[in-house]
């Protein structure tokens, strides 16, 4: 039975629009290999409109990296306050996020780390909210949740910083506070250990699909303190010195 995008799509839309959560993407229409996985973002995004931004990960300094496209509707500037009605579990993020400021269509590529960040206007403290449409997270198999967009729930924006070149994200100190207790203090973090490999990978590869990366979008980089799951009502606060902070309430 050829696999079937369109049903894998159209259920994980209607589950962000109703709230209903899926045990499991309907039989035919769970990806087997990451392209398929893709291939769901990809028509999910074709539904739901312009792509605004996107997150990129790896699990290892030498790891493929993964992607997904993300909507305006789950990315906030400076948001101090989101209702708990909006998730269905919170596993918490401190991320670096990174807004570019001119395309960088893959035709004209490839793209080397001085190229890609030539393009970048503003770097960001983040809070990522990690949620799934599905009924308990991690559940389900790993190319279901690559087509959930890699399990994405929120991206809240700290101030934009322009004079950032001098910031080396490897060695970023980073904090993490729930309801005032320090959860996490320490430099670094990221699993994929160096975020512009991953910018540089979404800009040749990853973001081909939908055009490539877009003035104007912006590009979390993973997590930098893995994922706290917390319960509503919380404050989150995530400090990186020397580029900012960030802080969201959720109640």
């Amino acid at each position: 039975m050829p696999f079937d995008i369109d049903a894998a799509a159209a259920a994980l839309v209607e589950a962000r629009r109703t709230g209903k959560r899926l045990d499991a993407l309907p039989e035919g229409a769970r990806p087997g290999s990451e392209a398929e996985a893709y291939a769901v973002q990809d028509a999910i995004a074709r539904i739901l409109g312009p792509v605004a931004g996107w997150k990129v990960g790896a699990p290892g300094p030498a790891a493929a990296p993964a992607r997904a496209a993300l909507h305006a509707d789950t990315i906030f500037v400076e948001a101090e306050t989101l209702p708990a009605s909006l998730f269905h579990v919170i596993g918490a993020e401190a991320e670096i996020a990174y807004r570019f400021g001119r395309d960088l269509p893959p035709e004209a590529g490839p793209y080397d780390r001085e190229a890609v960040l030539a393009a970048v206007v503003t770097m960001h403290p983040a809070i990522e909210i990690a949620d799934t449409r599905f009924a308990t997270f991690g559940a389900v198999d790993a190319h279901s949740q690559r087509a959930d967009q890699q399990n994405h729930g929120v991206l809240v924006l700290g101030p934009g910083l322009t004079d950032w070149h001098g910031l080396d994200p490897v060695t970023q100190p980073v904090r993490l506070a729930i309801d005032g207790t320090v959860l996490h203090d320490h430099v670094g973090g990221n699993s994929a250990v160096d975020p512009v490999r991953l910018l540089v990978w979404l800009a040749n590869e990853g973001a081909r699909s939908l055009g490539g990366i877009k003035a104007g979008q912006v590009v979390t980089t993973g997590s930098c303190t893995g994922t706290d799951f917390v319960t509503a009502p919380t404050r989150i606060v995530a400090e990186l010195p020397g580029l900012g902070s960030v802080a969201l309430a959720i109640g």
